[in-house]
């Protein structure tokens, strides 16, 4: 894995290689680095190892997902600070199956940082209600399940929310 800053120093030196092709009249060479250049830009912005810790997630495939958060050693130093946000909910997904006051903190940390999608602070906010209820703390999981509600726009959780908010009264 590249340094995030080591990523913009290739973007730039290849922009600025693209560029002399094309004085050179090799518009051809000078189009293809722009577009390798874009790729070290997109790579500074989305960190290609959540991408892939992403798609694992999609599969099920927890451990694969933990495989491809594990290439990141250091997230602060590695990561731009919404990625950083992604790492802490990624590896709050997976730990949830295990060890649930480890998920809480991680979650936490998550929504700290921030999350740029809101179905996605609506599901970490989903998660730390389910751990409050786990927990026996009603009040806290009222407050993170109304939370989830109002961040969840498109309605993707609306069953989850209602089949949780029905086992509190249970309580």
């Amino acid at each position: 894995m590249y340094n995030k800053y080591i990523k913009l120093v290739l973007a730039v030196a290849i922009f600025a290689w693209a560029v002399f092709q094309f004085v050179e009249g090799n518009i051809m060479n000078g189009i293809s680095l722009i577009l390798l250049a874009g790729i070290f830009v997109l790579f500074y912005f989305k960190n290609e190892f959540i991408i892939m810790a992403f798609l694992q997630l999609r599969k099920q495939d927890f451990d694969g997902c933990q495989k491809w958060l594990g290439y990141i050693k250091n997230p602060q130093s590695a990561l731009v600070t919404k990625q950083q946000g992604y790492y802490y909910y990624l590896q709050g997904l997976i730990v949830m199956q295990t060890n649930i006051n480890q998920a809480e903190k991680l979650f936490k940390k998550a929504l700290s940082i921030g999350l740029s999608m809101e179905h996605d602070i609506a599901m970490a906010k989903l998660n730390l209600g389910g751990i409050a209820m786990s927990k026996r703390r009603k009040r806290e999981a009222t407050t993170y399940l109304n939370e989830a509600k109002k961040h969840d726009k498109q309605g993707m959780l609306k069953d989850q929310i209602k089949m949780m908010k029905d086992q509190m009264k249970k309580m």
